[in-house]
């Protein structure tokens, strides 16, 4: 659509590629705003996931699996002291403790 003035024709032909790139240079920012919070958030994951060496003022963190091992170990230490075993458990020393008590309860 052309108004017949040419001047006016070419003003509104650069108003509208200014507003054109415009909009997609606000596209291309947003874009990329969003591909750096995605980038930054892969990099909080995988830094909590392998852990972090501990550097001059910020102490080590283990990484995930580390940290399961971790939990692990300490389930089989506490699965070792409430169950009877051998004599040298917690377990086998309430057992004691109550065998000693029972004849407490009786008149």
């Amino acid at each position: 659509m052309t108004t017949g003035i040419p001047g006016l024709d070419v003003a509104a032909a650069i108003a509208a590629a200014v507003v054109a790139l415009g909009g997609a240079a606000t596209l291309l920012f947003r874009w990329s705003r969003s591909l750096r919070q995605f980038r930054r958030r892969m990099g909080q994951f995988f830094d909590d996931w392998f852990g972090v060496e501990g550097r001059p003022g910020v102490p080590e963190r283990p990484g995930v699996m580390q940290r399961l091992n971790s939990l692990e170990e300490q389930a089989a230490v506490i699965r070792h002291e409430v169950r009877p075993n051998s004599g040298s458990s917690l377990r086998d020393a309430v057992d004691r403790v109550d065998a000693r008590t029972a004849h407490l309860d009786k008149p």
